[in-house]
């Protein structure tokens, strides 16, 4: 099985610092309760990679074509190719006054907003909070345990994948579709129907669609709305 540029595979992993084996990131349930890193309605399950689309670390997928079918193997990322180096300069004392009239409680270790940057809590004290603006993973080296579980080699394949990126908190079977060989009519469940941010979902499926698909030219949604049936209830016979 060669894995190329352009191909559309499905992968788990774990991701850890190699420094401390400490686990920050990976596709398996029961991996994220071990290191406790699950989230509640989080949902693990092996992640759609279409490869040079710059979906992962670019040195995970120089890597790829080395990878067999369901064989773990691991990707070491040094920071250069990875999140960079750690800056001290990005590292800034500010006035506790600062943050906390904006709305913001700080606490060592949490992650905070602060002028449209995102900034670490590394200490609190005299009125002062030390804020590292450095990525979390910066100056670390990167491992990376990786199972290419599935190549997906099938139009109806990658356009069932596609939409269930955009749509992952519905069954993606509920999805049926008609697909010709310039367009695509897609019937989108009734649970499917107030999700938030739907619409947005269905602009991304669609463009997604069209950049690896570009002969296809139409993309119809359909949402259709069935009558609820309302059960008469049969009048009460009188006691005898």
């Amino acid at each position: 099985m060669a894995i190329k540029k352009g191909n559309f595979i499905l992968i788990d992993y774990v991701a850890k610092v190699k420094e401390t084996s400490d686990v920050f990131d990976t596709t398996m349930e029961e991996v994220a309760k071990k290191e406790r890193l699950y989230k509640e309605g989080e949902i693990y399950e092996s992640k759609l990679l279409v490869v040079g689309e710059g979906w992962m670390l670019k040195a995970l997928e120089d890597d790829l074509p080395n990878f067999k079918l369901k064989k773990t193997a691991s990707v070491e990322i040094p920071p250069e190719k990875a999140f960079g180096p750690r800056d001290p300069e990005k590292v800034r004392l500010v006035p506790l006054r600062r943050l906390t009239t904006r709305g913001i409680t700080p606490q060592q270790g949490k992650r905070i907003e602060l002028d449209g940057k995102f900034a670490t809590v590394r200490t609190i004290g005299s009125g002062r909070v030390q804020l590292d603006f450095n990525p979390p993973l910066a100056g670390k080296t990167l491992v990376y345990d990786i199972t290419v579980q599935k190549k997906l080699e099938t139009k109806v394949e990658k356009i069932t994948v596609l939409i269930h990126r955009r749509i992952p908190a519905v069954e993606v079977e509920k999805f049926n579709m008609k697909i010709t060989k310039k367009s695509i009519v897609i019937n989108v469940p009734e649970e499917a129907f107030y999700l938030e941010g739907l619409q947005l979902a269905k602009r991304g499926i669609a463009n997604d669609v069209q950049k690896f698909f570009p002969e296809t030219t139409t993309i119809k949604f359909v949402e259709t709305f069935k009558k609820q049936e309302t059960r008469k209830e049969k009048p009460l016979k009188g006691k005898r």
